[in-house]
């Protein structure tokens, strides 16, 4: 009996091979494994040529990218002390916000960098914009609004939740859309609608549709916890305060208040509010009242749990009555047009007896939104951009407007109101 290649404890004498094998052998058995492998195809994972492409033209895109003036978003300037915005007597040229690619490369979306004038130097935007087809953000990217058209006002949704844009009226009535954070598909969500109104934050809507006033949650695009209340014929949501829905009343003027969360029916028609401009910290809200002998436009602060009761009353500014107009974010300024075609900022502090205003440029035709460094942003007749700076204007510099490039005939920016708490 021959022994065993192994022994007992597991090790063994040496290799054996069952067959000589000599090394001309075995190099050439190695040699044909090789080519065999080489021979035969495999699926590859990625095309390496693909990739080398996609890479080429991706670093070709950036690039072209990098010197583009973008995201004039208002763009408006930082206080940085580089560049000013709005005809300081240290710049004697007006700075134009240039949006988009000059060349016409417009991949949407798209990173970008914002620029003005040549001489102003790059600054980073402040509010978002849109200006045609295209949204701009502050962060330097601009998205396709693709099916959007005719956008009257916009507002950026809380914590990332993208925006929320109200059409002007058509025919058809008011369409709000939402777009997510994204970029992606925008999204109908009021067709039809006689009015549209947004909170500071994006997370709550009011509408008017039919006979009925509507009031919802807005989360991810989706309404919740719908409320609704008879209105009388003509009344609009105009703004909210809270979980205030204000309503403007068609048949005799005023306003009416509707808390919605609580209550199933308007409150009592306050016919002495002629337009409401936003609200304070506090929650009361700043508006335009008619008092005074003989009677005449106000300023007053309302008390929207008592049917918007005046608290305290200002009839210094010669005010007009479009009701264009907003309030900063810590409360202290107003900017609010005049009545002669000009905008004015008031010092909410003096409201009463001695309420300070100063002339503060060109008269808003559209929304006026405050940044969070405390400045207003708003479009004049022209198209212009502006900026007021209440320090500045305090000083005695009156703003102008800045062209913002890529405006079309008849159209004009719409500057997108950044999300408050």
């Amino acid at each position: 009996m021959s022994r065993s290649p192994y022994r007992g404890d597991n090790q063994t004498g040496g290799l054996e091979r069952p067959l000589p094998v000599t090394d001309d052998e075995l190099e050439r058995a190695l040699r044909d494994t090789f080519a065999r492998q080489v021979a035969t195809p495999r699926p590859l994972a990625a095309d390496p040529a693909g990739v080398a492409v996609g890479r080429a033209r991706r670093s070709g895109h950036r690039r072209t990218l990098a010197g583009l003036a973008l995201a004039g978003v208002a763009t408006v300037l930082v206080s940085t002390g580089t560049a000013q915005f709005g005809g300081s007597s240290a710049h004697q040229d007006t700075p134009t916000v240039v949006l988009g690619d000059p060349r016409g490369f417009s991949p949407s979306p798209l990173p970008t960098e914002s620029a003005v004038a040549p001489t102003a130097g790059p600054v980073r935007p402040e509010l978002d914009m849109i200006v045609g087809p295209w949204l701009y953000t502050n962060g330097g990217e601009r998205w396709e609004l693709t099916g959007v058209s005719s956008v009257e006002q916009a507002q950026r949704v809380s914590d990332h939740g993208g925006w929320l844009l109200t059409s002007g009226v058509t025919a058809a009535g008011r369409t709000l859309w939402w777009v997510p954070p994204n970029g992606g598909s925008t999204q109908v969500l009021l067709a039809g609608a006689d009015a549209v109104a947004v909170a500071a934050d994006g997370r709550q809507v009011a509408w008017r549709d039919g006979p009925e006033i509507f009031f919802a949650g807005m989360v991810a695009g989706q309404f919740l916890a719908n409320r609704r209340t008879a209105a009388p014929e003509g009344a609009v949501p105009v703004a909210l305060a809270g979980d205030a829905v204000l309503i403007r009343l068609a048949d005799r003027g005023g306003f009416s208040v509707w808390h919605a969360p609580v209550d199933d029916r308007l409150g009592i028609a306050n016919r002495d509010v002629l337009n409401v401009y936003g609200t304070l910290p506090d929650g009361r809200v700043v508006g335009e009242i008619s008092a005074g002998t003989p009677r005449r436009p106000c300023l007053a602060l309302l008390d929207p749990a008592r049917d918007l009761t005046p608290v305290r009353t200002g009839c210094g500014p010669d005010l007009a009555t479009d009701g264009r107009g907003e309030v900063s974010v810590d409360g202290r300024w107003l900017l609010v047009n005049g009545a002669r075609d000009d905008a004015l900022l008031v010092d909410l502090r003096t409201l009463g007896s001695g309420t300070s205003a100063r002339p503060a440029g060109p008269a808003a035709t559209g929304v006026v939104r405050w940044t969070g460094s405390g400045a207003a942003l708003h479009v004049d007749a022209t198209g212009g951009l502006i900026r007021v700076r209440p320090e500045r204007v305090a000083d005695g510099e009156r703003p102008t407007a800045s062209p913002v490039d890529g405006v079309a005939p008849g159209e004009q920016p719409v500057v997108v109101a950044d999300s408050r708490p």
